[in-house]
């Protein structure tokens, strides 16, 4: 198995962390990864914002790039669901046939469906409040959502149930967006304060030193709450707790 490694722009820029946890995680469980350099952003800001035809340049280099790979894993649900579901018929327009939307996975779907991983060799000993971002729960269907009735689930969950020490919690409203939605945390700011506030009240009411997820996106919209209003609950993306002490 061959596995190209995907970082998606804004966390290589901004929290390159996540990236060095996703590989270290990964090849601790004995998988062949492989990082790319010349990769790219997926496209997703330019076609969310409605230039559609500027992604398409991307698309074609990361379809070239990582059509070598078994799979291609990355430590972002939004981006991979991008690619998943929007390359096909964007590349379609150019009479390109997408060869990496059926190869792509998210870091937490990989290890939970994929690998199906019953162990890991990681320890955090803390309190995490788990946020489970839109683009996991109803594209990636990372965990259940709760209008469909179904019962419930959450592959994140258990991952972190792997995890020797750590305590694991979910806010009331589990599945509710915390207002970053992409375009719409600059669209409408207000309004996505104002849902940001309320899901960090839902977040720290349930005591958790930390909230984690799989999406950093979401968690560095939060975050700038809580820096602005001194809130008292820390962030870390939920690779960096599976990867915690390799």
């Amino acid at each position: 198995m061959k596995v190209g490694l995907f970082v998606p722009c804004y966390i290589n820029a901004i929290y390159p962390e996540v990236g060095v946890a996703t590989f270290r995680l990964l090849d601790s469980l004995g998988v062949d990864v492989d990082f790319p350099l010349d990769q790219t952003c997926c496209g997703q800001p330019m076609a969310n914002a409605g230039f559609e035809e500027k992604a398409i340049p991307l698309a074609n280099q990361f379809d070239e790039l990582f059509n070598k790979f078994d799979y291609v894993v990355a430590p972002s649900p939004s981006c991979s669901v991008f690619v998943r579901e929007n390359y096909p018929p964007i590349l379609e327009k150019k009479g390109h046939l997408c060869q990496t939307s059926g190869k792509i996975y998210d870091i937490c779907e990989f290890l939970h469906d994929i690998l199906k991983v019953e162990k890991l060799p990681s320890r955090f000993p803390h309190k995490v409040s788990i946020h489970n971002s839109c683009h996991g729960v109803r594209e990636m269907m990372l965990s259940s959502a709760s209008e469909l009735n179904i019962p419930r689930y959450s592959k994140i969950k258990d991952l972190l149930n792997m995890v020797e020490g750590v305590e694991v919690f979910e806010p009331k409203k589990v599945d509710e967006c915390c207002g970053f939605g992409g375009m719409f945390s600059i669209e409408e700011p207000e309004v996505s304060v104002c849902m940001g506030q309320d899901k960090l009240k839902n977040h720290i009411d349930t005591g958790a030193e930390y909230i984690t997820g799989a999406d950093s996106s979401c968690l560095m919209h939060m975050q700038g709450i809580v820096n602005r209003e001194k809130l008292p609950i820390k962030f870390i993306h939920v690779v960096q707790i599976l990867a915690a002490g390799l």
